[in-house]
């Protein structure tokens, strides 16, 4: 089986990142001859608990993915095992999007029923694409939006610390720890300790030692002596690995000892605010790096018990989203073709109707601060900002996608214009969003419509 280190997708086998469902539909539609233009969007009904919004994140990767969409003979060849028709693969080996995608910028803040994408194209390239487009953006949404709350507790009681992403052993599986970093820093992380996310999409990368060390050594003296003698005025120590306090001591005995002004000491383990407080009296000059178990929650108490902190390193929390670690991302059919022109669509299943039709998402601010999000139709006249933005048309990529700089200072930026009430990590109260009257009554018409038919 060919594979790359830890994975297994690569360029030859990426399409096959579907569900067999898809793909069975696709050869039925091709089979059929029943192929029409369709519009599917991509979003979320409910927000995840405590929270007043979500950062959207994961686009690049997803744009990446449909334009090159490419069945390779090793794919075919999986295909063939599996019963699929040879005129229907055929069809599949040269098979490229042709079609259009409107998506919200990568940093946005997005709520409730918002399209985050909208892809338009014929129904078997719009079927295809569900699965992946779903897997990139919800979950790069949920780590980006918990990184997110984690910025937003230090901006509001905090003193601009440092956020480090030190998640990545406890993610699960590589991709995602890589994606993690990715969505970290788009949230307002400074950086991560991966060092394939680093190369990867040019974070910065940071690191400090591990117990082991120490422990490697006769006594934590030499330890950190070694270390400061290896890496100077860069170094962190490690001061819990036996007592924290007495740590502490050395650390400053040793930088003291050596004429080294080492950048500081990290914390892992304790009552941390408390801990740091004892800390700062043996070692007031040493910056203090802290982890294990920090997330938004965390970092509150700490700055309301007055603990004392340069850095943070938030790790199986921020990975995995632990308190709330599902974004339920659909992908809907709203509109189709029937006889030349688009028609809108929509489910009706109980909890879990859809809006019909293509949308825009329009954001109206006074005095800098958001007021109201409003859902309408394509191309309807409505007050605000239309947030999606067209990024492939006719198959051909038509805007230029931001480097991660200008995504986090987005997601930053749009962070601040929402009131605080909206921001809160407990009981947030919900942001405004509005379905415009054109769309209540499209929506309304085709509700009526298909009940009628169902009850014929």
């Amino acid at each position: 089986m060919t594979q790359t280190t830890f994975g297994y997708l690569t360029a030859e086998n990426a399409p096959l990142f579907t569900d067999m469902y898809e793909l069975r539909m696709m050869q039925a539609y091709y089979n059929q001859g029943h192929n029409p233009r369709a519009t599917f969007s991509l979003f979320f009904r409910e927000l995840p608990p405590n929270r007043g919004y979500m950062v959207t994140a994961g686009l690049e990767q997803s744009i990446h993915y449909i334009e090159n969409i490419s069945f390779s003979e090793r794919t075919i060849e999986f295909l063939t095992e599996q019963g699929f028709d040879d005129e229907f693969l055929s069809h599949l080996n040269s098979l490229e999007f042709t079609g259009k995608v409107r998506a919200l910028p990568e940093g946005t803040l997005v709520f409730a029923n918002e399209p985050m994408v909208e892809v338009t194209v014929p129904i078997l390239q719009a079927q295809l694409l569900g699965t992946a487009v779903i897997n990139q953006i919800g979950f790069q949404t949920l780590i980006a939006t918990k990184a997110s709350r984690m910025r937003d507790v230090i901006d509001r009681d905090g003193n601009d610390q440092q956020l480090v992403d030190f998640g990545s052993r406890r993610s699960h599986g590589t991709d995602a720890g890589i994606k993690a970093a990715r969505a970290a820093y788009i949230g307002g992380f400074d950086g991560t300790s991966n060092a394939a996310a680093g190369e990867l999409f040019d974070v910065p990368v940071f690191g400090t030692m591990a117990h082991s060390w120490v422990q490697s050594f006769e006594s934590e003296r030499d330890a950190f002596e070694t270390f400061v003698a290896e890496h100077g005025e860069d170094s962190i120590l490690l001061i819990d690995t036996y007592d924290t306090v007495n740590g502490a001591q050395i650390a400053t005995d040793v930088a003291d000892e050596m004429g080294v002004d080492i950048r500081g000491v990290r914390l892992d383990s304790g009552d941390l605010p408390a801990l740091s407080k004892e800390v700062n009296k043996v070692a007031p000059a040493l910056d203090q790096y802290i982890s294990s178990g920090i997330d938004e929650y965390a970092l509150k108490e700490f700055f309301e018990r007055d603990g004392i902190g340069s850095g943070f390193g938030p790790g199986t929390a921020l990975v995995t989203s632990t308190d709330a670690p599902k974004i339920e991302g659909v992908y809907k059919l709203v509109a189709v073709e029937r006889d030349g022109r688009m028609c809108p669509t929509m489910k009706l299943s109980k909890g879990k109707v859809t809006y019909p039709n293509a949308k825009s998402v329009l954001r109206t601010e006074e005095g800098g601060r958001y007021t109201e999000d409003i859902i309408g139709l394509r191309d309807e006249e409505l007050p605000g900002e239309d947030l999606l933005r067209t990024v492939i048309e006719d198959g051909t990529r038509v805007a230029d996608l931001p480097d991660l700089d200008t995504i986090r200072a987005t997601a930053r930026e749009q962070r601040r214009k929402l009131p605080a009430k909206h921001r809160r990590i407990e009981d947030p109260e919900t942001y405004d969003v509005a379905v415009s009257d054109k769309l209540q009554t499209k929506t309304g018409e085709l509700r009526a419509s298909l009940e009628q038919r169902l009850n014929k």
